[in-house]
């Protein structure tokens, strides 16, 4: 990234979007090998477990409950989902570590290969999966929530009343797409403070919380586009090349299903980088400029170069 540091916090969504996908051509081998090594196992599995998990369910469906091999199927679909959830999660985390700490090496100059960002990554997971587990318990408190408020609308509103409630149902998913947003973006941005700073779990993401004020609808837009762009991606795949059997060739399936991979493939690398490039924007709105000096530093202990990471300095004293 060009721009200085006072400069990140007047970036509009689409400028922060074009200066993502700049990024790259700094360092254009690491960024090769991260997407083919990391993001694109990730968004091959993303679309093509359904192309597993389907037959599975048709052979569930097509079994009578007494059948002895209804058994079997359902302790193989639920193996084979529980495999392809700690998959997702293990290259979704890679991909994360390896994505921010290449793009801060690019913001501080530091030297950056695919060897030394693959050598940095181990003490960055722990970081990231400890968040990680502090997301899943807000995520899993939002579910319950979700699922009670449900519960209680069909308690609560008379059912033969359509009208109403169809106005209550409509107004509570609203409210909650609103809050899986907002807790997605936190999410994403409690990620590359665990990468970037000294802090972790549910100080990174009070910490995220703190970076979004001022930035809240922008981060809002930037989650839901890429989650609408991923959702797009997945129904077509979904209806074309996992259902679309009887409707379209075996290599006319496999030409659009590997297209759409490639496609996806991209979406993720995007948003890897925007969620990296948002973060300083934020950093710069709030004048909590990071101190290239000491990032590098702090990014060097990654690598067995420990130096302790000095304060951020404020960005009104680097303004002459």
């Amino acid at each position: 990234m060009d721009l200085a540091p006072e400069q990140l916090q007047y970036l509009t969504l689409t400028e922060i979007v074009k200066e993502s996908v700049t990024i790259p051509k700094s360092a254009r081998k690491t960024f090769s090998f991260i997407t083919l090594a990391l993001i694109f196992p990730l968004s091959f599995a993303i679309l093509a477990h359904s192309l597993f998990t389907h037959p599975l369910l048709k052979q569930i469906e097509a079994q009578s409950s007494s059948n002895p091999k209804l058994h079997q199927e359902w302790t193989r679909l639920l193996f084979f989902q529980f495999c392809y959830l700690i998959f997702l999660f293990a290259f979704s985390l890679l991909s994360t570590a390896a994505v921010v700490f290449t793009v801060a090496s690019v913001y501080t100059s530091k030297p950056v290969s695919f060897t030394s960002t693959i050598s940095a990554i181990p003490p960055v997971f722990k970081r990231l999966f400890i968040t990680f587990l502090w997301v899943s318990v807000l995520m899993i408190v939002y579910d319950i929530a979700f699922i009670a408020s449900l519960v209680a609308l069909i308690i609560a509103v008379d059912t033969h009343n359509l009208l109403l409630f169809l106005i209550a149902l409509i107004a509570i998913i609203t409210l909650f797409l609103v809050v899986h947003v907002y807790i997605t973006a936190l999410w994403h941005l409690a990620s590359v403070v665990s990468v970037l700073e000294p802090v972790y779990g549910i100080a990174a993401m009070r910490k995220s919380k703190e970076l979004l004020k001022g930035k809240t609808q922008m981060a809002a837009m930037l989650v839901f586009g890429y989650l609408s762009i991923c959702g797009a991606i997945g129904g077509v795949f979904g209806s074309f090349v996992v259902h679309g059997g009887e409707n379209y060739g075996v290599f006319l399936r496999i030409v659009v299903g590997g297209f759409l991979v490639g496609v996806l493939v991209i979406v993720n690398l995007i948003g890897l980088l925007v969620q990296s490039v948002f973060y300083y924007v934020c950093k710069s709105y709030h004048h909590q400029g990071i101190d290239k000096s000491a990032l590098y530093d702090h990014l060097g202990g990654y690598l067995g170069e420990y130096v302790p990471l000095k304060s951020s300095v404020q960005m009104e004293s680097m303004e002459i």
